[in-house]
């Protein structure tokens, strides 16, 4: 279906079996019902539920940072919301939907993929790139409220270590420099460091990769 509205640039439409989801420049929602584009409230999911298992919901997000130059650099920061697990982490000069599918594929080859990745609603998310890969790999995008990280808490509190235990402690000299140690942090932090939230183990001790489908867990998840 073409769609063309002069007050709309930069449409972008979301096929959704029967209805159309249009996001709107400015990331205001629309959706099509027989025909007639009606705008809605942006809210949370109806069926959204903490994970029970890994690989259930993975949340994702971007972070920045400086390079010794003054340059900016931004990192792709993954977690899995029941193991703690951070599958991947991406450092790059720029954030585009392109770097988050080349990540979530290298995530795919160490630990699968999740039902349901939440993510905030910045322009690398809702790109039709992204939607297009997820809807081909059977994954659910659940997109938080604008102006509500506590929609997304669990990446929050993960980026709040990130930059405690990472981004703060370095200097980092160029973009290889950057990787490495962001990404010996992310071993670090996956197979070494003890979580209070899982009952002081370390993330990766809570899954068995690679694996799509987790069994059930019966502990409830517990924020950090």
């Amino acid at each position: 279906m073409k769609l063309s509205h002069s007050r709309m640039p930069f449409v972008r439409v979301y096929f959704r079996e029967t209805q159309e989801l249009v996001f709107d420049a400015h990331d205001k929602a629309f959706r099509f019902y027989g025909g007639v584009c009606r705008r809605v409230t942006a809210k949370l999911r109806d069926d959204r539920s903490n994970a029970t298992g890994p690989n259930q919901v993975w949340a994702m997000d971007w972070m920045h940072d400086e390079l010794f130059d003054g340059k900016r650099i931004w990192v792709l920061t993954v977690v899995d919301t029941f193991s703690r697990v951070c599958p991947v982490m991406r450092v790059c000069r720029s954030a585009t939907a392109l770097v988050v599918i080349a990540a979530l594929e290298e995530a795919r080859r160490n630990f699968g993929l999740p039902h349901t990745i939440r993510v905030d609603q910045g322009c690398q998310f809702t790109s039709k790139e992204l939607d297009l890969w997820a809807y081909g790999n059977g994954i659910t995008l659940d997109f938080s409220r604008p102006g509500k990280p506590t929609d997304n808490a669990y990446i929050e509190s993960f980026n709040a270590s990130a930059r405690l235990e990472c981004l703060g402690q370095h200097w980092f000299m160029d973009l290889d420099d950057a990787m490495q140690k962001v990404e010996n942090w992310r071993q670090e932090y996956n197979e070494v460091r003890p979580h209070s939230a899982i009952g002081d183990r370390t993330p990766i001790s809570l899954i068995h990769k690679p694996q799509q489908n987790a069994e059930a867990h019966t502990k409830p998840e517990i924020l950090i």
